[in-house]
């Protein structure tokens, strides 16, 4: 069995991410709007007929500002923590929402859902793994620091979207104000490249596939700078820039660690999103 992925929107103007398999798919967050969502997933030869369900990781508007009027369109349940739900002020139809606990997995047709605490400020944030029999794929974005939690499930999956939010000295050197600059840092910010990096090469298991690094910073960041930074080091794992602007390819991720099955990229009429 394998898994499709790709990211529809990455960074602080909105985030979503698409994880199925042939019958069934979730969306993480949805942070741009319905119409946009439609229209790259119809760009990409992606059904919202096999969306069965949102997964909500915090309240922050970049994640949940597309939510109401998608789940409300294609009565999609939308799962949620409580606290996230009163402090993001989703208005939603009572039926379609439903309150998840960590580390209780979840089962949409084949896809197993299971979701950890993050180190973020926000109310009751959390990260996800999503599994289809013995395939991992996580969505690590919006986290503070590394730590065994994330650890612990990163060095399972096949593929992942990771957050690489800033570069240091881009941040020291930038015009932030300083009490923004001690929030992007402070340990319930966002994860820099050097982070990101860290845990990549320390903790990346042997058959990861695909890293989406995700979540870039449009004023402390550089992607060319994150792709040089990971290309010394990726090995036999592709990795992909997800853009603020556009949605990424659609890339198949399987159990399998022949390179050449494993990456397969879906793309209908040959359509390739330039990423900035």
């Amino acid at each position: 069995m394998s898994l499709f992925i790709t990211s529809l929107n990455s960074g602080s103007n909105g985030n979503c991410y698409y994880i199925g398999n042939e019958h069934d798919a979730v969306l993480v967050d949805a942070g741009i709007s319905c119409r946009e969502t439609e229209k790259r997933m119809a760009r990409l030869g992606l059904s919202m007929t096999k969306v069965r369900a949102i997964f909500v990781s915090h309240e922050h508007s970049d994640h949940i500002s597309g939510i109401p009027v998608l789940a409300k369109k294609y009565q999609l349940p939308v799962y949620v923590t409580l606290p996230t739900l009163q402090n993001g002020g989703l208005h939603l139809d009572a039926h379609l929402v439903i309150h998840f606990a960590a580390f209780q997995a979840i089962a949409i047709g084949e896809l197993e859902i299971t979701a950890f605490p993050k180190l973020h400020d926000a109310s009751n944030p959390h990260s996800f793994i999503i599994k289809c029999r013995d395939v991992n794929v996580g969505v690590f974005t919006d986290i503070g620091v590394v730590c065994d939690q994330l650890i612990r499930h990163f060095s399972q999956c096949h593929a992942a979207f990771l957050e690489a939010n800033y570069d240091d000295d881009m941040l020291d050197n930038g015009n932030y104000p300083y009490h923004l600059k001690r929030r992007i840092r402070g340990g319930y910010g966002h994860l820099s490249n050097k982070q990101a990096l860290g845990l990549f090469m320390t903790h990346k298991p042997a058959y990861m596939s695909h890293l989406l690094l995700s979540h870039l910073s449009k004023n402390n960041n550089d992607p060319a700078l994150v792709r040089e930074l990971f290309d010394n080091c990726a090995g036999e794992t592709t990795i992909v820039i997800a853009s603020r602007f556009e949605e990424t390819a659609v890339y198949h991720i399987s159990a399998c660690i022949n390179k050449n099955i494993a990456l397969q990229e879906h793309q209908v009429n040959h359509y390739q999103p330039t990423l900035f």
